[in-house]
């Protein structure tokens, strides 16, 4: 009976010893059930050969699998939400039960999941509540809710899977810093009383139950409360502990990387729906912000540059932005096809502002109030978020501000365009900044058809102030299209400024805009008909003007010729897609082949193409500012080959103009048709004179009724008299047969000319028709002086001089061939007129 009362006593602690391990666990205490568990398998196994102990075995494995499911589900809630009294529960127990590796990689898993599990529910749930439940869609994929995602929720579907993945880097990043020294040693409370970590948790659970009091005092202190083993760093429990944070915090960065790779690859299938390019350009500059800072706290929770998400942003930025060029350049032709070429009035070119531009407008780049919170360095760009990132504690500053998609979704108003600050920067007085209504034209979802300009909320409202990039010649000269393409332009340049990581091909649409705009009125005003002779007239347009036309010919030619598809194809707008190579929707054949334009709207046509140009040389410096050191070679080409070459096409239009009002392209047939095989000498002159002079008068007239300045007039009064000079050598070209009488002759034409046009207009003419009298004198040079001769004039005379002597020295043979080469005929041609 001696033998069997020690037993029975060892087996009814082993039974109470059962009972504090239930109710250790039931409250959440497994350190202390995992300290106890060890004696209670010691009794087991000294009388295994009771049956009442096997079955007491067997109840010891049901629990063990109980207690380690409920300890998985404590775990899963710390990674979901990190509690620093949760954490050191379950580190503490794992640590007693040697399974810190296990333990970690555990949590990695329970991460990974969590990513999965919350951006699907995010999506389902959206789903539900816009088409209703449905048992169909619980078998979707997450690809498959993506697609589904409308317009409409989009919004609100990506806010919501920014924070739910930010909320859990949060969790992450609060794990992988946990460290037990720095907490002991700023738990001193000001009252002198110990706030160490877990102190609250353990002793609470050892004092509210008498049995595991009892137990604990079976134990030696250090052993039994882990607090109390931390209150020294030689203490065994603390090294336990400090050893199982360290081995956690090793994992996690290991593994951070597969947490950002994993959330970015859902985002990016969020990304990749329709109704990302679909929706307007407000809605996308708030989601780019958004995923900009996303991004930033990713570079910074890594420690890495996020290079594969910021190239899939700058896709989704680029299929974006290929469809808002293409509505553009829609309202553009559309402007153009409709434009009648009238100067607008000054208090319609005052309604707009080109902030963007010239770069004295509000910052288009401003934190919104939800991020107000953040470090400035984080707005400054992507180096110095990718430096913070690489330190150990880059994440620190976003883990302290809390979660700012949250702030997003919990205030409403603040995500409204009137309560956002990104298009605001004058708060304070409570008046609206001059520029408020140029930023809304960034909210504009559409060009109205009429007015041409964004279509917003009805209400007239003239800007006033900050004009200083205005001028009164400016304002007096713009026309409806001019006003329509400065506007467009103004608002690519705003989106350049935001859109960093694509403003070159945002310039880049700026080139094409203004390549078409220049173009359409080259086609309108400049084109003449050249061939109403019979014969081609002399080319009046510079090398540059050329240059410029071939440039937007080859950049923008399924933009200005008819194409054989309506609409453009899916396939020709692939991710690869830039701006220069998309189809456009064709237009019909240039107005001018069916329309005259009277004079006054041929000159308001140069005049705004030439106020375009000026307002673009104003923002140059800006331009080159916005865009980085590495493409300022693609802004010296839009200027160069463009906007520096507009003078050369207003020059063009206007000599067109002087031109088609003179009606004197038939005339060198006359000049050439009249005798010039004269034996005698003369005191008459031919008659085309007379009819040169009567065309002028009325050419005068015209131009004194054409309700245009009077500088204009002067100028067009030039450019007739230069377009006579140049018909007359072209009819003297093509003289066949002429005696030297004859050449006396022309000479005396031009005599008569002379002093007929100088009664009619008040500059002294002879100097625009030395180019005459040069080309007779040329007659009666020798071989030996024809090439100082020719290389004496400036480049556009002596093209045109070389080109009808040429024309009658083939005929006639008087020079050899090789004279040309000599004087460069050649290459002249493409030279700048002079």
């Amino acid at each position: 009976m001696q033998d069997v009362l020690p037993v029975l006593t060892e087996l009814r602690h082993a039974q109470d010893m059962q009972m504090e391990l239930e109710t250790f666990v039931e409250k959440e205490n497994y350190f202390q059930a995992f300290q106890l568990l060890p004696e209670y398998l010691q009794i087991l196994e000294n009388y295994s050969g009771l049956s009442a102990v096997q079955e007491m075995g067997r109840g010891i494995e049901a629990w063990l699998a109980r207690t380690i499911r409920k300890l998985d589900n404590h775990l899963l809630g710390v990674c979901q939400t990190f509690s620093e009294e949760s954490y050191l529960t379950v580190i503490d127990a794992f640590a007693l039960m040697g399974d810190i590796g296990g333990m970690a990689e555990k949590m990695q898993s329970f991460f990974l999941q969590e990513v999965l599990s919350r951006t699907h529910i995010v999506l389902k749930e959206m789903l539900e509540e816009e088409v209703g439940n449905n048992t169909q869609r619980n078998r979707f994929t997450y690809s498959d809710l993506c697609v589904q995602v409308p317009e409409s929720k989009l919004r609100s579907c990506l806010l919501k899977t920014l924070e739910s993945i930010f909320s859990l880097m949060r969790s992450y990043y609060a794990i992988m810093s946990f460290c037990p020294e720095a907490k002991n040693n700023t738990s001193k409370s000001p009252s002198g009383t110990s706030a160490d970590t877990g102190r609250s948790h353990s002793s609470a659970v050892v004092n509210q139950d008498d049995v595991a009091a009892t137990k604990s005092d079976r134990m030696p202190s250090s052993v039994s409360n882990p607090d109390a083993s931390t209150s020294g760093t030689d203490a065994p429990f603390y090294q336990l502990r400090t050893d199982a944070t360290k081995l956690v915090k090793y994992t996690f960065e290991r593994g951070r990387r597969n947490l950002w790779q994993l959330a970015t690859s859902r985002l990016s299938v969020l990304l990749a729906c329709s109704a990302v390019s679909s929706t307007s350009i407000y809605q996308f500059l708030k989601n780019y912000e958004d995923l900009t800072l996303f991004i930033l706290a990713g570079e910074a929770f890594c420690g890495f540059e996020a290079s594969e998400f910021r190239q899939k942003l700058k896709t989704v930025c680029l299929n974006y932005i290929v469809t808002f060029h293409r509505q553009n350049i829609y309202a553009l032709k559309m402007v153009l096809e409709k434009e009648s070429w009238t100067i607008m009035s000054a208090e319609a070119s005052q309604i707009i502002s080109l902030a963007g531009l010239t770069g004295d407008g509000a910052a288009l780049i401003s934190p919104t109030s939800g991020s107000s919170t953040l470090p400035k360095d984080y707005f400054r760009g992507n180096s110095t978020a990718t430096n913070t990132g690489r330190q150990n504690n880059g994440f620190a500053s976003w883990h302290n501000m809390g979660n700012p998609f949250s702030f997003k979704l919990e205030n409403g108003s603040a995500e409204s365009p009137k309560g956002n600050v990104l298009f605001n920067s004058s708060v304070g007085n409570g008046n609206n900044s001059p520029f408020d209504e140029e930023n809304e034209d960034l909210l504009a979802d559409f060009i109205d058809e009429d007015s041409q300009l964004p279509s917003r909320t009805l209400k007239t409202k003239i800007v006033k102030g900050n004009t200083s990039h205005w001028k009164d010649g400016d304002i007096s000269s713009q026309t409806g299209s001019s006003l329509s393409l400065l506007r467009m332009m103004d608002k690519y340049a705003r989106l350049m400024q935001k859109l960093e990581m694509v403003n070159v091909e945002l310039f880049k649409g700026m080139f094409q805009l203004f390549g078409i705009f220049y173009h359409h009125i080259y086609e309108t005003f400049g084109y003449q008909d050249r061939s109403q002779s019979g014969k081609p007239l002399p080319d009046s347009q510079s090398f540059r003007l050329k240059a410029a036309l071939s440039k937007i010919t080859q950049d923008s030619d399924q933009w200005i010729k008819p194409q054989n598809s309506l609409y453009p194809s899916s396939s020709s707008l692939s991710i690869g897609s830039t701006i220069a190579q998309m189809d456009v929707m064709p237009t019909a054949p240039p107005s001018s082949m069916f329309t005259s334009y009277g004079l006054k709207e041929r000159c308001a046509a140069a005049e705004t193409v030439s106020l375009v140009a000026r307002v673009l040389n104003r923002s140059r410096a800006h331009l080159h500012s916005v865009l980085s050191q590495n493409n300022t070679s693609v802004v010296e080409e839009f200027f160069g080959t463009l906007v520096d070459t507009v003078p050369d096409l207003a020059e063009h239009i206007h000599r067109t103009s002087a031109r088609m009002l003179l009606h004197i392209n038939g005339y060198p047939d006359k000049i050439a048709n009249a005798k010039w095989e004269v034996k005698e000498l003369g005191t008459d002159h031919n008659g085309y004179v007379d009819l040169l002079l009567g065309e002028f008068k009325h050419y005068k007239t015209r131009l004194d009724h054409g309700g245009i300045s009077k500088e204009l007039q002067h100028l067009l009064l030039d450019y007739g008299i230069e377009s006579i000079a140049e018909v007359l050598v072209e009819g003297l070209s093509r003289v066949k047969r002429c005696t030297d009488e004859g050449r006396a002759l022309m000479s005396l034409d031009l005599q008569v000319l002379i002093n007929g046009l100088q009664h009619i207009v008040s500059s002294n003419v002879k100097p625009r028709l030395q180019i005459v009298e040069t080309f007779v004198k040329a007659y009666y040079l020798p071989e030996t002086e024809y090439v100082h001769w020719a290389r004496s004039h400036p480049v556009r005379t002596r093209r045109i001089l070389l080109e009808a002597h040429f024309k009658l020295e083939d005929a006639n043979n008087l020079h050899p061939l090789s004279l040309r080469n000599s004087v460069g005929i050649q290459q002249e041609p493409g030279c700048r007129a002079g």
